[in-house]
């Protein structure tokens, strides 16, 4: 079967709450306040179709909620969430087009828990009209995935190894993958990586990769969205989220000379040696500077620009201007 085209996505202004909070709790001015029971409060976001996005956040952020948002397995308390083919977007909630082809799989590998895991394989197979059965046995077989078993007699690593395996041969337009790879070995987390890049090279299709292993997953992405709190912190390319700092190693008083007039997102001091991470992209002149002072000047890799841009003291330096991977 021909690949379909990639979907797109799409939040706009999306509020979700969970239960009823208290009068204490009720935003009393602004509607996309968020309290104790909101999980999504105001998000704005669109996903670009046909890459990789990297869906990063903190425990309780926000983000398992916006992809079951995507996937049409909730809905929101207010706002609107769209995905589909370029020019047929559409809401995902009962919508038999959009939501067979998307295909979301969680840590638990989404199965049948009564059932054989080949009985929970032949259920994707029917509702999955891309679904590619060779490469499901393949890499079944490269993780060694008995299929006669049901999942309560899988360890945690090979019920996440038969997500990724429903996720990759769904072939789905809009493929969502959320922690997934929890309960992997390292040789299986790897592996698990060089699989999507070779089939997505070979079948285009929208994937978000919702990920704490950030470090691992980075070469991956090429957009990232990052939530924080409930809300779109930033949604851009990998590449400019890594121009948004850079760090200088010195000593303390070089460093903090070269330092002077940039926001400072991280300190970390061993005896007289200083490093520091800055927000922005150092201009020649601060090079040229800072490096005839002894100062080293470095890039800051994803994971370490998402940690320090959520901590809660980072607020005041956090970007909020980009809400669309653009």
């Amino acid at each position: 079967m021909p690949t379909p085209e990639p979907f797109g996505a799409r939040l706009d202004d999306v509020v979700v709450r969970y239960g009823r909070a208290t009068p204490a709790q009720e935003p009393a001015h602004d509607p996309g306040q968020r309290d104790a029971a909101t999980a999504l409060a105001g998000a704005t976001v669109a996903f670009r179709p046909g890459v990789i996005t990297g869906v990063l956040g903190r425990n309780g952020a926000g983000k398992t909620t916006m992809l079951q948002l995507l996937a049409g397995l909730t809905r929101p308390t207010s706002g609107t969430v769209v995905v589909g083919p370029e020019g047929a977007l559409g809401d995902p909630w009962e919508d038999a087009r959009l939501t067979s082809g998307t295909q979301l799989v969680r840590e638990s590998g989404d199965l049948m828990e009564d059932e054989r895991v080949r009985t929970s394989l032949g259920y994707y197979a029917a509702v999955r009209p891309c679904w590619d059965e060779e490469l499901a046995g393949r890499l079944l077989d490269r993780f060694e995935v008995d299929v006669r078993k049901k999942p309560t007699a899988l360890s945690r690593g090979k019920l996440s190894a038969v997500g990724a395996t429903v996720a990759l041969a769904s072939r789905a337009p809009l493929t969502i993958f959320d922690e997934v790879y929890l309960g992997m070995d390292a040789p299986t987390r790897y592996a698990f990586y060089d699989e999507i890049l070779a089939d997505y090279a070979a079948h285009p299709r929208t994937i978000l990769l919702s990920s704490h292993l950030v470090e691992e997953a980075e070469r991956l992405f090429e957009d990232v969205v990052v939530i924080d709190r409930g809300r779109v912190l930033l949604a851009e390319s990998a590449d400019e989220m890594r121009s948004r700092g850079f760090s200088l190693t010195g000593p303390a008083s070089a460093v903090e000379r070269a330092a002077a007039g940039r926001r400072v997102l991280h300190r970390q001091q061993l005896g007289g040696t200083v490093q520091l991470t800055l927000e922005g992209t150092p201009d020649d002149g601060e090079l040229a500077a800072a490096r005839a002072a002894g100062v080293e000047v470095g890039g800051v890799g994803l994971q370490d620009l998402f940690v320090r841009l959520t901590e809660p003291r980072a607020e005041h330096v956090a970007p909020n201007s980009k809400e669309t991977v653009r």
